[in-house]
């Protein structure tokens, strides 16, 4: 089923698209196959248009199964770019052969080196720092440091986290492999696994929720989540907002470890200039400013202002560790959950 987006964001069908590629000459757009579900999004797409002149047609659908679909039409795709909230995904993609580089001076000159491709193949459009969000009432900023200290016998039966099937935690594992190892990296989630409060279940609203309510005195989440809490209109969400406190691990040391939504030009793009206008609108100021005010992430250019709920959690260093390592490390991080119990 094929999503609409908005008023540049065309919906249209699998046949309408092939058509599109056999009249590329004639035409000036660029086909968008997006992971990312968020129907603020419609209006960066908007202003994308708007600028450039360039008409978005949009296929939403989940990371994997875009991935496949690609891979399916093989030359004969139509999509231009592939978007993912992941970088394991993205890496993913990258070892399909989906991407062709990307010689862009504005790309690699605005985003750090660590948030894109070694090669160019993809480029980070929004940061997520995945944190620490404790019950206020339990818990004291003082007694938290580092993700590693989370595996410590103290924190028996405290901690709410999302399945071992997350991308998310698969990521910040992969993470932990490439800083530390195989070996105490297994160590360290089988330490985890011992201190969980619940058998992990739900998405991150769910660890936050948990936190809320004393199930757990830390969960474990992406940091966009929360500010969700404090701008809905029902006082029960503003009452969690409150019970929980935001804090970055590692800041002593490599780090908060974060996370990418990006993208990247597929190898067989019929519009091939259009995508990479598009790649670069992306990291401009207006659409950096809005992801950050617009789904409360934070943008991977220095500089652009952020949503006010998200700065009040305070300023943090980033790990700098090269987020294609969540991939790299992927399969690796899998196993390792699995043989330490985390369900």
């Amino acid at each position: 089923m094929f999503i609409g987006a908005g008023t540049a964001a065309t919906v249209i069908t699998l046949s309408q698209l092939s058509q599109t590629r056999r009249s590329v000459a004639q035409t000036k757009e660029v086909n968008v196959y997006s992971s990312r579900h968020y129907n603020t999004d419609d209006e960066l797409y908007d202003g994308f248009t708007r600028q450039t002149g360039i008409k978005v047609n949009l296929i939403e659908g989940k990371d994997d199964e875009l991935i496949e679909r690609i891979k399916s039409e093989g030359v004969n795709s139509p999509a231009d770019i592939l978007i993912t909230v992941d970088a394991g995904r993205l890496w993913r993609a990258e070892q399909a052969g989906l991407f062709a580089p990307v010689e862009s001076s504005i790309l690699t000159e605005k985003i750090p080196a660590n948030l894109r491709s070694p090669d160019n193949l993809w480029f980070g459009m929004s940061k997520r720092a995945r944190v620490f969000m404790y019950n206020k009432d339990r818990i004291k900023p003082s007694e938290l440091s580092t993700y590693e200290d989370l595996a410590a016998p103290k924190w028996r039966g405290k901690i709410a986290i999302r399945s071992s099937g997350n991308i998310y935690n698969q990521s910040l594992v992969a993470g932990l492999i490439e800083v530390h190892g195989e070996e105490a990296t297994e160590q360290w989630c089988r330490d985890l696994v011992a201190n969980f409060a619940r058998p992990p279940e739900g998405n991150d609203r769910a660890q936050i929720e948990a936190a809320a309510a004393g199930i757990a005195d830390i969960s474990v989440a992406n940091t966009y989540y929360l500010p969700r809490y404090a701008k809905d209109s029902d006082p029960a969400k503003q009452a969690i907002f409150e019970k929980v406190g935001v804090f970055f691990p590692n800041q002593n040391g490599r780090g908060t470890h974060v996370n990418i939504s990006g993208g990247g030009m597929v190898k067989t793009a019929p519009h091939k200039e259009e995508a990479i206008a598009f790649l670069e609108y992306m990291v401009s100021s207006k659409a950096q400013e809005f992801f950050a005010l617009g789904n409360n992430e934070y943008p991977v250019v220095e500089g652009v202002p952020i949503d006010s709920v998200v700065a009040s959690f305070g300023e943090f260093k980033m790990d700098t560790t090269n987020v294609s390592s969540y991939g790299a490390n992927n399969a690796l991080a899998v196993k390792i959950m699995d043989r330490a119990g985390w369900k």
